[in-house]
């Protein structure tokens, strides 16, 4: 639980329309706890107009088809995984239950009673929310789409038909937060136009009283509690879309045209404020971006259907998204690992196997069209050809579009440099969105350098949210991050786990990103004030040279420069000399190049969890071991150093090799799989996390030049 001290700093970072806001909200809730409100009579014959056009389902690639039913065939033999926690509990879940802790949240308390961040209370909420976004039904409801088997069907309406009983409206943890009510809709829309054709769907949906009043409470809900203020990031756009989809296919309520009008004018005015003009989620993280803009395709093709078009500034936003985000990916489609991510999805439709940025760029070239720069997009996945086959006309953009890749998208400070299979992301934007940053990381300057698709340079990831704190507090961190850190702390104040009370200012001074030779890109930051950290980087044919200088009279401490490597590169430290290697291919990808089970745990290398995967490799013993693993490795024979840093997956594909200079004016120490504190650390995704090495230099602060040279 939050103490006092967390209530006043996210106090002051309210602005005076907020607070009111806020108390009104608190009124609300105070009313609601001694007398529900009360839903209007159900229409005497609703109808579920909002169906599939005919044909649609065949237009899906026999690929995705096969994809999808590997993944619901899971789910019907009762097995699932969120955030790396495997349950084989699905036929049936307890949808209180977190299995990760064991801990069973309070199902009936009063939904704004439940101290969902308290996890030893409640046990981790993401757990326990992440089942009820209903995600996993509208997947079900998809296989039954493809193949006509009313097993899949009757799975679905047993487990709403559950989790209606199990969650009355306002009791327990899922009516706490309106984005998982938003998201929940969402599902249930998609649910019923995908099980539409199967019998007994209207009887589960239109004409059953314990949907009527679930449908009605959460869209009431969305209606009187939305987000605002320093909250309405991503939150806002989950509500927003949820209440207008739902009131577009489910318009049955005397209120739902003022539901969907109001929800279609938020949706446009805050998709406009959480996107920068470049089109990048203003957040700053990437994760979101991709939330965001497939919240935002599903509401504005759901008003489409429904005969209400969503206005061409919403259509103008999601286009500028989608072609922001054909311009950051990398060369297999990966866009930035840059601030928090926690694996949320607006819509799911697909098989697990099925890449979300490869659809969510399919999705865009069949609604906008590919301009001549985009990446080639494979077009194997189910969503797209649906979401298509809704919208009854070519969204037009109101602006001009790139003629060229955007190389530096200037508000949002994202810099990408690319030279042949190079790609380099440098961090020159703003710290965050609104007054908390909440899902902001201290990463000024941070760089993040992929070789062909494969993380080099790597931004560690988030790894956790809640209960946790010494967790979320490293991978946030500016020792989390490619980048300096001064005086031991960060460049930006925290004032709790989704709340920065100071922030640094970035400004980028160069860019140079030609079509072809040499990019090179300066920026500086105040964050170490009166101090001044300004880092250059020039990345020449497959040469990077990174430079950091720290300016000023005053010097507040210390340096440290941190690197931290993707968990599939060995590193051989030699003095200021770092040899890395790595395999090539799809085998390489984050969390395939392990061998790992669905939890998260390294199967078959035990030497990670022994104190020697935490030590130091700074001293001469440190170093003479190294080099006996670098002549091994020389000689053919493959050899894990759990110091050094282990091969992770097979040698036999195409071994890359590349060599980084360090700057010698600093004393360098290897670190892997630390825990007191935290460091070398590698979360491929949200509740999963592995051994990494991470080589930091510290000294005096001065001229740093590291160079990387690939081979």
């Amino acid at each position: 639980m939050m103490g006092p001290g967390w209530y006043l700093r996210r106090l002051s970072r309210m602005g005076p329309a907020e607070v009111v806001g806020r108390a009104r909200h608190a009124v609300v809730q105070r009313q609601w706890r001694s007398a529900l409100p009360t839903p209007p009579d159900w229409p005497a014959h609703p109808r579920f107009t909002a169906a599939l056009p005919a044909g649609v389902l065949g237009k899906v690639s026999g690929e995705a088809v096969s994809q999808l039913l590997t993944t619901a065939d899971e789910l019907m033999a009762g097995r699932a995984e969120f955030f790396g926690v495997e349950r084989t509990d699905f036929a049936a879940p307890d949808w209180f239950l977190d299995p990760k802790t064991g801990r069973r949240a309070p199902s009936d308390v009063y939904a704004f009673d439940v101290p969902y961040r308290s996890e030893d209370t409640v046990g981790d909420i993401k757990q326990i929310w992440e089942p009820s976004r209903h995600q996993h039904l509208t997947v079900l409801a998809a296989a039954y789409a493809v193949t006509g088997s009313p097993a899949y069907a009757e799975r679905v309406a047993e487990h709403l038909r559950s989790w209606w009983a199990a969650n009355p409206p306002l009791r327990g943890p899922h009516w706490v937060s309106g984005i998982e009510l938003g998201i929940r809709l969402l599902s249930w829309v998609w649910t019923r136009r995908l099980l539409d054709g199967w019998p007994g769907a209207a009887e589960l949906f239109e004409q059953n009283p314990d949907f009527q009043l679930q449908l009605w409470h959460h869209q009431n809900w969305l209606a009187t509690l939305r987000s605002h203020g320093s909250s309405a990031n991503n939150h806002v756009i989950a509500e927003d879309a949820g209440l207008l989809a739902a009131a577009c296919a489910f318009g049955w309520f005397p209120e739902s045209a003022g539901w969907r009008a109001a929800a279609m004018r938020s949706l446009d005015v805050q998709l406009a404020r959480n996107t920068f003009p470049s089109g990048l989620n203003a957040e700053l993280a990437s994760e979101y971006h991709g939330l965001v803009l497939e919240l935002g395709l599903a509401a504005a093709v759901e008003a489409d259907a429904a005969g209400t078009p969503a206005p061409d500034s919403t259509w103008d936003v999601l286009l500028r998204m989608t072609d922001a985000l054909a311009s950051i990916v990398d060369d297999k489609l990966r866009p930035p690992r840059q601030g928090d991510a926690d694996d949320g999805f607006g819509l799911i439709v697909d098989g697990t196997a099925t890449d979300r940025w490869a659809s969510l760029l399919a999705s865009g070239e069949a609604l906008f069209g590919r301009l001549e720069w985009w990446p080639p997009v494979p077009g194997d996945d189910v969503r797209t050809p649906l979401l298509a086959a809704l919208v009854s006309r070519t969204p037009r953009a109101t602006g001009a579009r790139a003629g060229r890749r955007p190389a530096h998208l200037r508000d949002a400070g994202m810099t990408i440099l690319r030279l042949g299979p190079v790609w380099v992301r440098c961090d020159g934007g703003p710290h965050g969105f609104l007054s908390i940053a909440a899902h902001a990381h201290a990463d000024a300057l941070s760089l993040e350098v992929r070789h062909d698709g494969v993380d080099v340079l790597a931004d560690p990831g988030t790894f956790c949210y809640h209960g946790e704190p010494q967790w979320r507090s490293y991978f946030r961190s500016t020792l989390g991050h490619n980048t300096l850190e001064l005086a031991g702390r960060d460049q930006s104040t925290s004032g709790g786990p989704f709340l920065w009370t100071r922030h640094a200012e970035t400004r980028v001074l160069e860019v140079h990103t030609p079509d072809e030779g040499p990019c090179r890109w300066s920026a500086a930051h105040d964050g170490y004030a009166p101090a001044l950290h300004r880092r250059t980087v020039e990345l020449d044919g497959e040469v990077l040279r990174i430079v950091d200088e720290v300016l000023g009279e005053e010097i507040p401490g210390e340096a440290r420069l941190a690197f931290h490597f993707g968990p599939t590169v060995t590193v051989m430290l030699d003095g200021t000399t770092a040899r890395l290697r790595w395999t090539a291919g799809p085998e390489t990808a984050p969390g395939a190049a392990v061998e790992e089970d669905r939890f998260g745990s390294t199967a078959g290398d035990s030497r990670l969890d022994s104190p020697a995967a935490g030590g130091r490799s700074g001293s001469a013993e440190g170093a003479a071991r190294l080099g006996s693993v670098a002549g091994d490795r020389r000689s053919g024979a493959v050899v894990g150093d759990p110091v050094a840093g282990r091969v992770s997956g097979s040698l036999a594909g195409v071994v890359r090799t590349a060599v980084m200079e360090l700057p010698p004016g600093l004393s360098w120490t290897v670190h892997r799989g630390e825990t007191e504190p935290p460091l070398g650390w590698y979360s491929a995704g949200f509740g999963r996390k592995e051994p990494a090495t991470t080589l930091v230099g510290s000294g005096a602060p001065g001229h740093l030049t590291t160079l990387l040279r690939f081979s």
